[in-house]
């Protein structure tokens, strides 16, 4: 399978400017990465302190309409944050007026803050995972069920429910996470699975436990796409990626440093079977920094 880039949004609009830029910017973006990225991918959270944050989901219905040469997913929708029956119901929806663009990714939801500010219950990471595991099968069988859905579940329930028109084709579904309970449901359900800012011995780690959870379901391991979602910082010297994120991001979080050793990060995941990147650009407003990237660093990987 040929290595796949994505573009994976900032939150929001910068600090001070209007909130139109957040798609006039990405009209200038992306125009310079082609042909090397194919898809736009959201993350879905509620605020990041007072930093302009969008909505996910409105997000991703405009961009989907905007950009209509791109995929368009989630990386990762928070599962506690909508009704799952709602939810399969929006995907379905988005799937078919996108002519079959959109990716369901999903994960057991983990901000606390901006549950509690919401108004959301918090419960315990097993309880969210719990939850997880009926959104899926609830999702799953709205997509695929002729006819009305029921089912009871540990934490959610539908009755008699319908999803017409069905999605066509079904949405590829990733679920996102780390957790030995997450990944398991990866295993049964997903189409992929997505770790987030993990550096090469930390995805080789959990990547070894997808691998042990295959063979307890009977699953064929390279039958799920792996992929990586973080920050990718490329510049004309490590100094110089550094300071593009203030030291935020580096070789234990990101893909971080010059050319060269930006190459060979990216490299050592796609040894491993990661054919899949979703990355958020440091400094994407700098020419010379995307020149970098589309023209040094993606062309490595575009056989």
């Amino acid at each position: 399978m040929p290595i796949e880039f994505g573009v994976a949004l900032y939150p929001g609009p910068e600090k001070g400017r209007h909130p139109s830029s957040f798609v006039s910017d990405l009209d200038i973006l992306l125009p310079k990465l082609q042909p090397h990225f194919t898809s736009i991918w959201m993350t879905d959270h509620f605020f990041w302190g007072d930093n302009p944050t969008f909505e996910a989901w409105t997000v991703m219905a405009y961009l989907a309409s905007h950009f209509p040469e791109y995929m368009i997913g989630p990386m990762v929708l928070g599962q506690s944050y909508r009704n799952p029956a709602l939810l399969a119901k929006m995907a379905a929806t988005l799937q078919d007026l996108s002519n079959g663009r959109f990716v369901m990714g999903i994960g057991a939801g983990w901000k606390e803050d901006e549950y509690l500010a919401y108004g959301y219950p918090y419960p315990s990471a097993g309880v969210r995972i719990d939850q997880l595991e009926d959104t899926i099968e609830i999702m799953l069988r709205m997509w695929k069920t002729a006819g009305k859905v029921t089912y009871h579940g540990k934490h959610y329930h539908i009755v008699d429910a319908y999803c017409e028109p069905k999605p066509d084709p079904i949405p590829s579904l990733i679920v996102g996470g780390g957790g030995e309970r997450t990944m398991m449901l990866a295993a049964r359900f997903a189409d992929g699975w997505n770790l987030p800012d993990a550096p090469i011995h930390r995805y080789t780690e959990r990547l070894n436990v997808l691998r042990q959870h295959c063979q307890t379901v009977g699953r064929d391991f390279n039958s799920i796409r792996k992929s990586w979602f973080g920050r990718i910082a490329v510049a004309s010297t490590e100094q110089e990626a550094a300071a593009l994120s203030n030291g935020r991001w580096t070789h234990n979080n990101a893909i971080c440093g010059d050319v060269a050793s930006v190459i060979s990060q990216i490299r050592a995941f796609v040894e491993l079977g990661v054919d899949q990147f979703m990355v958020e650009i440091q400094g994407q407003s700098r020419d010379d920094i995307i020149d970098l990237l589309a023209h040094e660093v993606l062309p490595e990987f575009s056989a």
